[in-house]
């Protein structure tokens, strides 16, 4: 498996660095580099890459503006000194967000996380594909294994997902959204506010499920389910 990229930046120095971390990884390939962030626009319109490094803030055309011109998105990785554009990139879905001087540890980082992506979106089987969910949180995209949720609850616009050892990650996704992403055979939603992992549930009981710490309702929608859970164990 080898990752096709190309690298947008108008400083030439940043596109020399890019690319030589570029090279110390076997599973990418730099297809081309550009200084023009319009030609590299219309390059990627010709030529479908999986994985494109791209600077924020350029003269002709912004980063972002770019990545939302594209009608084919490849995975996205912003490179930019600022700060301050960290929400546009998480509207796009960018899989990261590095903050220039890049630095190796945090590129590496990077490239794990888009490799590990691809893996996920082109495994072979739904099987394979039950085991992690990807959600985008503090403006990066992040991996989940499935077996360390807890419980899921909706928060009007966003989702938190309670996770092991007490912690939680938010998200900005609906109720609907992250059930489709789930395995139904392994997640139920049991109330318009929550879903639970089906083999986390210690009993349900007074349309209330009790998790390992926490006990929830069951809405009247959902009391098929309860009724019927002793029977899928």
């Amino acid at each position: 498996m080898v990752l096709k990229c190309i690298a947008i930046d108008d400083e030439p120095l940043a596109l020399r660095l890019i690319s030589d971390y570029v090279s110390r990884f076997p599973a990418l390939q730099m297809v081309n580099t550009f200084e023009d962030a319009i030609t590299g626009a219309e390059f990627l319109k010709t030529t479908p890459v999986d994985l494109l490094f791209v600077d924020i803030n350029m003269p002709d055309i912004t980063g972002i503006d770019l990545v939302r011109s594209l009608q084919v998105k490849p995975m996205v990785i912003f490179t930019t000194a600022y700060k301050n554009f960290a929400y546009e990139g998480f509207e796009l879905e960018a899989l990261d967000y590095i903050l220039k001087p890049i630095d190796i540890k945090r590129f590496t980082k990077a490239v794990e996380k888009a490799v590990d992506y691809y893996k996920y979106k082109t495994k072979p089987t739904a099987e394979e594909a039950d085991e992690s969910l990807y959600v985008y949180s503090e403006y990066r995209m992040v991996k989940i294994d499935l077996g360390t949720i807890e419980y899921i609850e909706s928060m009007e616009d966003y989702i938190k997902i309670h996770i092991t050892n007490d912690k939680t990650i938010l998200t900005l996704m609906p109720m609907k959204k992250v059930l489709e992403k789930l395995p139904s055979a392994k997640f139920q939603r049991i109330h318009r506010s929550y879903i639970v992992p089906v083999n986390k549930i210690r009993s349900i009981q007074n349309r209330k499920v009790q998790l390992t710490d926490v006990e929830l309702p069951v809405s009247e929608t959902y009391n098929d389910f309860a009724r019927n859970w002793a029977k899928l164990k």
